[in-house]
């Protein structure tokens, strides 16, 4: 062909001396810790990154040899009072390296432990310091919950994995409980989610729809694509929402700003369906205690009402003028039929009629003989 060409390997060679020339010692540099493995022989391997507004602009690979990292890793911890970690912006001291084989590579000879907070954990101090001052960290608490949330108005990316799984645990719950769940899509990671679950949150209050919650789901990611939930305007966006608002994003150990600010945050989307199940669960035990009681006081109402049945027959028996004849006594009735107790008033030739247990007697009245109801001597 006749084209003059060099081979890869010398290619490489050439880069490797140049770069290496350009950056001869060492030298501070300022990124992010977008990815850390900790390999069992003691070394540490990481991804450095930069972002901007328009996402990623710059990545490099990174090591910090075991000779180093033993030392390294608990003096930044005593300092800090963290361990290295995804999402932390860190200042550290590197040599470039070139390899043939893998290429560009920075050797981390030193980090600066007063820069572990980091750019984006200073901002998140700041944010909740503004969101303090503001009165918006408890704004959420403030509102009423329903007893029993129907209608939910869920914000997530449609074809997320978390959302699926909220979905099928939700709708698929054994009690066989039911609920209305309307979608809200939005972005759910970098720089651009902010905005977007902030407009969707202005879609649900201008609805009109009278959602009782507003559910904010992600599964979970690296660090950088979750920063963005410690975003002020995203914050205070769900610490004014009029609905009450519950966050599942992340990881276990994740917790951003955002879930401070909500009503209430879960650690995962699965967790979130379990609460909102949980509601209805404890609901229905509830009433089912209730409805037993009410059976309870209802029966014991029943039984008093028969006793009350039972005493009142026992005094009407009592006072039955029937049985009062079976012990002896004599009830005497004037010419009309009515009763009468005393002899006065009653007349001689008058007639009257004795009821006795076995009958009754019409007599005619010879003589009235007043005295205190002993019987009269003959002749008297």
């Amino acid at each position: 062909m006749g084209e003059k060409y060099i081979d890869l390997y010398e290619l490489q060679t050439m880069l490797k001396k140049g770069i290496e020339n350009i950056f001869p010692g060492k030298l501070w540099v300022k990124a992010e810790i977008s990815a850390l493995k900790a390999r069992p022989a003691g070394h540490c391997y990481m991804e450095l990154s930069q972002s901007s507004d328009e996402g990623l602009v710059a990545k490099v690979q990174a090591v910090i040899w075991s000779s180093k990292f033993r030392f390294l890793a608990p003096f930044f911890k005593s300092v800090t009072g963290s361990d290295l970690a995804e999402g932390m912006n860190v200042l550290v001291c590197v040599s470039v390296n070139f390899s043939q084989l893998y290429g560009l590579s920075l050797v981390i000879d030193d980090i600066d432990p007063s820069f572990t907070v980091g750019e984006k954990e200073l901002l998140r101090r700041m944010t909740i310091e503004r969101l303090e001052k503001e009165g918006l960290t408890d704004r959420q608490k403030e509102l009423a919950l329903p007893v029993l949330p129907y209608s939910l108005a869920v914000i997530s990316a449609p074809d997320a994995a978390g959302y699926r799984d909220f979905t099928k645990h939700l709708c698929g719950n054994g009690y066989g409980f039911v609920f209305r769940t309307e979608l809200f899509p939005a972005v759910m990671q970098g720089s651009a989610a902010p905005a977007s679950i902030a407009e969707a949150l202005e879609r649900i209050a201008g609805s009109g729809c009278g959602y009782d919650l507003v559910l904010i789901m992600r599964g979970g990611g690296a660090k950088l694509d979750l920063a963005c939930y410690d975003d002020y305007g995203l914050a205070a966006a769900i610490a004014m929402c009029p609905v009450p608002v519950f966050t599942a994003v992340g990881h276990d150990q994740d917790y951003h700003v955002c879930d401070m600010v909500a009503y209430h945050h879960l650690k995962t989307p699965t967790a979130l369906a379990d609460e909102l199940i949980g509601y209805y669960a404890d609901e229905d035990a509830r009433l089912l205690s209730f409805g037993s009681r009410l059976k309870l006081a209802f029966l014991n109402k029943i039984n008093a009402m028969e006793s009350r049945i039972q005493l009142l027959e026992t005094r009407i028996r009592t006072a039955d003028p029937r049985n009062i004849l079976q012990r002896g006594y004599v009830l005497a009735l004037d010419s009309a039929g009515v009763p009468f107790k005393r002899a006065a008033g009653r007349s001689p030739g008058e007639r009257v009629s004795l009821m006795l247990a076995d009958g009754r007697i019409d007599c005619t009245v010879d003589r009235v003989v007043p005295g205190d109801g002993r019987m009269a001597a003959d002749g008297q």
